[in-house]
């Protein structure tokens, strides 16, 4: 994708984030709590959050760890600096693009996402930064909604998807999975949580 597209979905991302934690609001208290609890309890040593968004995983993370996390929204961050007296642990909140980031090779041991990747422009170019930057041995752990394949929801979903892209800068239709695996990436386990749309997706660099 070209720095144009990039360009849009930031907008997009800008434009609705003063209205952003509000609009989840009942998503979070209904399922997505629980889910960002267990995301963020994996978390070791020096950790990644790409993506972080408006902060709402930032009170879940252990005693313990240290998170660099990055958003390339500045309303977003604005509002995920709101969340930091939320957390437990250090917090370093940074604007950088997951597809070109400003960190050394094996950088960190843990690297997290949220709902992120159906947003960035290219996929593959994000999940190529996230292994570039994870350290041998790393573990990235993702909590992602994804196309279904179920032969009737899916074939929706990527009628949908166009219309989802334009409105919002979501793509509904992602295949991750097979993202994470052509960018040099093996998946180590995956959990289904809400049907096989959302997923909680461990991965490890292949270095």
């Amino acid at each position: 994708m070209d720095d144009k597209m990039t360009t849009e979905v930031r907008e997009k991302y800008d434009k609705k984030a003063e209205s952003y934690d509000r609009l989840l609001a009942p998503m979070e208290r209904m399922m997505m709590g629980k889910w960002r609890k267990t995301l963020c309890s994996k978390a070791q040593g020096l950790v990644l959050e790409a993506g972080v968004g408006t902060g709402a995983n930032l009170p879940y993370y252990p005693e313990g760890v240290k998170v660099v996390a990055v958003d390339f929204s500045p309303k977003m961050l604005e509002r995920a600096k709101e969340k930091l007296s939320l957390s437990k642990v250090p917090i370093e909140l940074l604007l950088a693009d997951i597809q070109n980031l400003p960190f050394p090779d094996n950088t960190f041991d843990t690297i997290i996402t949220a709902c992120v990747f159906c947003s960035v422009p290219d996929a593959i170019k994000g999940f190529k930064e996230l292994r570039r930057v994870a350290k041998p041995g790393g573990r990235l752990y993702l909590l992602e909604h994804v196309r279904s394949e179920n032969v009737l929801l899916g074939p929706v979903m990527d009628w949908l998807n166009p219309f989802s892209v334009k409105y919002s800068g979501v793509n509904i239709n992602r295949r991750t999975e097979r993202n994470i695996e052509m960018s040099g990436m093996r998946i180590l386990k995956v959990e289904n949580l809400f049907m096989d749309i959302v997923k909680l997706i461990t991965a490890e660099p292949n270095k």
